[in-house]
């Protein structure tokens, strides 16, 4: 299995440099050369297996670099941290699937992904005895999930940018509180945009990738979205029995990565009826789904801060799909987006996107109600995230289909919204308590890319 740009500027690649160079070194983003399938008979034969069994399934289809020992015990050392036995367990309430993916370290989906990719780095670096820094953008659960799954590791610095003032309280401290040597957090003076454009600047800028050996955790880095296809195949797996019953996947997002995992399981071949696609008040995807509109405009601080994103990073990925893996066409997308504020799309290209994808904006109101509403029928607690996912689900998705929405985090990360909602507080859960009071490390920054590339040189040292 080799690898390839979006942009077309490189050769083929193996997997485990795919791992390393994270942000292809043309400026596009990484995909395999093809997608293998996945048959029935393969599917029904994976429904007794475990979660890190199934992972390894479907991971090592990617993988022929690493042996597969290796790769089994890379993919056992992750999920071991879970505190639930399923990992990401499937609850049927009210009508839909909750598939639950917040049981890991940080208590969101993003440690699913992280904790692989860290023990992967973790692998690679002692493989080839080097060192990496790795520089990352977050609007909240990806930074504590990376941060949680690098601290500690030998070989490794981490430094990560948030909108600062822009997380949840419980998302600050999750990644402040981590003070060991090896991680660096940076407040950015701005929004999640501003850092994840610093970010992306810093990889494109190829000798300072190169001289300070930069490596990505954002969910440009391929091993994150191949570890959250498994989750897909897991939910699908648990809601089926004869696998005839058309199901739908609610996925609340604002990066495009994790739906785009989802895309990924449907090319392999996994009955997947449509995925909808979840905004908030942030709904470029939205419009682009619903109006071929895909034009910048601000960004507007709601109550799922995860999702408040105008620039969808992994669109490009699927992107390069719509545009019959043309890299020339992906190229000029971008300079248009650049120059204009926007991308446009013709009308064949459109009825491609409304064949997989269908979306709908939840607004900040809608999102209480939908708490509020769901606990009193039901006495399930969702996180603002995850409630817009389940409003679309609702509003959108038939009802007799089989409907599975992604949690993408406990409710207790957004104790305050979750309280406003229902009068309830959230219960909390020991790794949040145990947070308050612990001592914190920070660096406040303007979002100025020269001052934060040398206070990274300055920490390496």
């Amino acid at each position: 299995m080799r690898y390839l740009s979006t942009r077309g500027g490189i050769q083929p690649i193996p997997f485990k440099d795919a791992v390393m160079m994270g942000l292809a070194t043309d400026g596009g983003l990484l995909l395999p050369e093809s997608y293998p399938r996945i048959t029935p008979e393969q599917l029904n034969a994976w429904r007794r297996l475990s979660y890190p069994e199934l992972a390894f399934e479907i991971i090592s289809r990617f993988v022929d670099d690493i042996p597969p020992a290796d790769l089994k015990g890379v993919i056992d050392r992750s999920y071991a941290t879970f505190t639930h036995p399923a990992v990401t367990p499937v609850v049927r309430e009210n009508g839909v699937y909750i598939l639950e993916l917040f049981h890991g370290l940080t208590l969101a989906f993003k440690d699913v992904a992280l904790q692989f990719l860290g023990n992967m780095f973790e692998y690679i670096l002692a493989e080839r005895r080097q060192n990496l820094n790795i520089v990352g953008a977050t609007s909240g659960d990806t930074g504590s999930a990376a941060i949680h799954g690098v601290r500690g590791k030998k070989g490794i610095n981490i430094f990560i940018l948030h909108p600062h003032g822009k997380t949840s309280p419980v998302q600050a401290l999750q990644m402040t509180t981590v003070t060991d040597a090896n991680v660096h957090n940076i407040a950015i003076r701005g929004t999640f945009d501003d850092c994840q454009d610093m970010v992306k600047a810093l990889f494109n800028d190829l000798e300072f990738k190169e001289k300070y050996a930069l490596g990505a955790v954002n969910s440009i880095n391929w091993a994150r979205v191949l570890a959250q296809v498994v989750y897909y195949v897991y939910a699908w797996l648990r809601v089926t029995e004869d696998g005839k019953a058309p199901v739908s996947f609610s996925v609340p997002t604002g990066n495009f990565g994790d739906i785009f995992a989802g895309y990924v399981a449907k090319r392999m071949g996994l009955p997947i009826e449509k995925l909808l696609l979840a905004t908030n008040e942030n709904n470029i995807l939205t419009r682009f789904v619903n109006k071929g509109d895909y034009s910048l405009a601000g960004v507007v601080s709601t109550l799922s801060p995860s999702m408040d994103i105008q620039v969808a990073s992994n669109f490009e990925r699927y992107l390069f799909h719509l545009f019959g893996e043309d890299p020339a066409r992906v190229r000029a997308a971008f300079a248009e987006l650049k120059a204009e504020g926007r991308i446009t799309f013709s009308n064949e290209e459109m009825a491609l996107v409304r064949r997989d994808f269908c979306s709908v904006s939840v607004d900040q109101e809608q999102t209480l109600d939908t708490i509020g509403s769901f606990y009193k029928e039901t006495g399930y607690l969702l996180d603002p995230h995850t409630a817009v996912g389940v409003r679309a689900a609702l509003e959108q998705l038939p009802g007799d289909s089989l409907r599975v929405c992604l949690a993408t985090a406990h409710p207790a990360k957004f104790g305050e919204a979750v309280e406003k909602a229902t009068g309830v507080p959230a219960p909390v859960p020991p790794a949040i308590a145990a947070l308050e009071g612990m001592p914190t490390r920070c660096k406040v920054m303007d979002a100025d890319l020269a001052a934060v590339r040398e206070f990274i040189v300055a920490t390496i040292g």
